[in-house]
């Protein structure tokens, strides 16, 4: 397991940062998703259905990558890689969680209040690998 340091990263891991997310089909071929995500200081989570199709592929093959970025300056940004951990329960206090970071307290109570029968897996990624960037230095004033 890589060691993460989130220093010089922390507004960019606790903001609607966009976030990228690969999994593996059965023949080796990347499937790229967006997704909302939070960081723990440990962990990457993100929610995902439970009858979602990259739930199939982490439970067949946990190796996984995400990749979260600024659209805007100072386009820093962050990939990790490593197996993912699938967390099954009660997925209501992420879900509440990441959905209030992308949409705010009360946008993301309501979806979340809305997506509440519908079962979701906790996707946890732990850093095996870290790759960062931070352009701030090379871009003209």
């Amino acid at each position: 397991m890589a060691t993460f340091s989130s220093e010089g990263f922390e507004s960019l891991l606790e903001a609607p940062s966009p976030a990228v997310l690969t999994t593996y089909r059965k023949d080796g071929t990347a499937l790229v998703s967006p997704v909302w995500f939070r960081w723990t200081g440990e962990v990457f989570e993100v929610v995902i259905a439970e009858d979602d199709v990259k739930i199939r592929h982490l439970a067949r093959d946990p190796r996984s990558g995400l990749v979260v970025f600024e659209s805007t300056r100072p386009f820093r940004g962050v990939e990790v890689r490593g197996d993912a951990v699938l967390k099954q329960g009660d997925v209501s206090e992420a879900r509440r969680s990441i959905a209030s970071r992308y949409l705010g307290a009360a946008a993301g109570e309501q979806f979340a209040t809305q997506r509440a029968s519908r079962p979701g897996v906790v996707v946890q990624l732990c850093p095996d690998t870290v790759r960062t960037w931070d352009l701030r230095a090379i871009l003209p004033d």
